[in-house]
């Protein structure tokens, strides 16, 4: 066997004064971490196989377990760093592809952080949520450029004929994540808890799983690359489709689901054989063109009469302004962007951590540009890539989106502690994975009401904010930015924004 140069990620540091050797530990750890001695009657643990998730140390009833990162020093060097070296001493022994789970966590800037926003004061009095009206309910599709009204009778008729719409009681949408990459009870929890909460969640490419047809109208259905699980049923049952080309924790790269995942339930679902690996090129391959685009919009509003709202999900990279536009006039209802911080089950490290833009700047970018070529009202934008706060909502919503979609938030509320370990199938919160045993750790009922707490707590923060500003409805926010100031960005970043410096007149 060969010298493995990498040393354990975390500590794990058990108080024995406390430790009663319950074996708790022992039976929730799916990487093995904990092993009972009986001779001995003692618990020790193999920190090498420790990925902290805090399963362990959460359920431990004597509070014994401390999960601690291991800080190995390196003789100091700027430009080759411990991560660096780390990940060079893993590639040497292993030859492969380095994977990592959830989003990309390099020290880019945040720019949500660098943005703050107005209140009113004097000439222009707040509103008062708890006394006064506020709307949230939110409206995605496209909008008519004119609307032509005629007198009968009866009064004024509406002449001009409106597209399909998707209508949501707040801004917030669960974004993209599919049957195979999570659990059932997962997926059942979110589909739960949009219909509770009057929003819609996302197939991602999996397709939908025969038990959740019941939850179609709070239901986006993707068609990916792959055309998994994609058939008629699938397109009439949900309340909106979604082409698939892009998200941002992988620009330009297909999708890949181990068949350790596939198992009977997702393989009838994706309609894919048991136990293969779930490969989605990289390109549609009947897609290469903008014109080719337009083709498969069009044949999906057709084989849904016409009755349903189509939408192109794109990752945030260069020239994204451009695309977008592409995109609007290609016939796309709405247009869903994924930032650079997006999240994912698995995706080549060095793609995640490289490729794309962050989400703040994509979506100023695109909402000037289709203002400037007078389509803005052509088409609506989600933002999506690690929208963490109800403020994060605000600022994305004033930079120019009408709506948000969350992911690794709806996961960190159902339990996720974001160990970024989701591609090897052992998620220890029963989330990201298909083990039997893994996945009833996650309860639907608690996940709903969790989810459900979630959306709720936002709405209300949001309403505040507005109050704050004077705003009565979160249609007046959309694209305003004389809301928003920068702090500590320079001249090229404000530009980019479409924003001005926190002080300016």
């Amino acid at each position: 066997m060969s010298l493995n140069l990498l040393a354990s990620e975390f500590q794990v540091v058990r108080d024995d004064t406390r430790c009663i050797a319950c074996q708790v530990c022992v039976r929730q750890c799916a990487n093995d971490v904990h092993a009972y001695d009986a001779e001995s009657d003692v618990v020790y643990s193999d920190e090498t196989r420790c990925v902290g998730c805090h399963r362990c140390a959460t359920l431990c009833p004597t509070r014994a377990l401390t999960i601690r990162l291991a800080l190995h020093e390196f003789r100091p060097n700027a430009n080759w760093t411990p991560a660096a070296l780390y990940n060079l001493y893993k590639q040497s022994q292993t030859g492969g592809v380095l994977l990592s789970g959830m989003g990309c966590d390099q020290p880019y800037p945040v720019y949500f952080d660098h943005l703050l926003l107005n209140a009113s004061q004097v000439t222009n009095p707040s509103i008062d949520p708890l006394r006064e009206p506020m709307e949230l309910r939110t409206v995605i599709g496209r909008r008519p450029g004119r609307v032509e009204v005629t007198q009968g009778p009866e009064g004024l008729r509406l002449e001009t004929r409106l597209g399909p719409h998707l209508v949501l009681e707040t801004p917030i949408l669960f974004s993209a994540m599919s049957y195979g990459s999570i659990s059932y009870n997962a997926c059942l929890s979110l589909a739960r808890a949009a219909k509770e909460c009057g929003i819609l969640y996302n197939t991602g490419e999996g397709g939908l799983h025969p038990t959740l047809y019941e939850y179609g109208p709070w239901t986006i259905a993707q068609v990916a690359s792959g055309r998994f699980g994609v058939h008629p049923e699938y397109l009439r049952t949900a309340a909106a489709l979604e082409i698939k080309i892009g998200q941002g924790a992988k620009p330009g790269i297909g999708g890949h689901l181990p068949g350790e995942k596939v198992t009977a339930d997702v393989s009838r679902t994706r309609m894919i054989p048991e136990g293969t690996d779930a490969l989605s090129p990289a390109p549609h391959h009947d897609i290469y063109s903008i014109e080719d685009l337009r083709q498969l919009i069009y044949a999906l509003k057709e084989a849904t009469n016409y009755e349903k709202p189509v939408g192109v999900k794109v990752a945030a990279v260069h020239h994204i302004a451009p695309i977008a536009s592409g995109i609007a006039r290609a016939g796309a209802d709405y247009i869903a962007i994924d930032g650079l911080r997006g999240g994912t089950g698995a995706a080549p490290t060095v793609i995640r951590n490289h490729v794309g833009i962050p989400i703040e700047l994509a979506i100023a970018a695109v909402d000037q540009r289709l203002r400037e070529e007078g389509i803005r009202h052509q088409v609506s934008l989600i933002a999506g890539g690690s929208i963490r706060s109800s403020a994060d909502v605000v600022k994305a919503i004033a930079l120019g989106a009408d709506a948000v979609y969350i992911a690794t938030a709806a996961l960190v509320a159902m339990g996720c502690h974001l160990c970024q370990k989701c591609y090897t199938g052992k998620c220890n919160w029963g989330i990201a994975t298909q083990d039997p045993y893994l996945t009833k750790r996650l309860n639907p009922n608690i996940g709903v009401r969790r989810l459900a707490n979630l959306i709720r707590a936002w709405s209300l923060e949001i309403k505040e904010m507005l109050g704050g500003m004077g705003l009565n409805a979160i249609e007046s926010l959309r694209g305003n930015r004389d809301h928003l100031r920068g702090v500590g960005l320079n001249e090229v970043e404000l530009n980019a924004l479409g924003i001005q410096a926190a002080g300016a007149a």
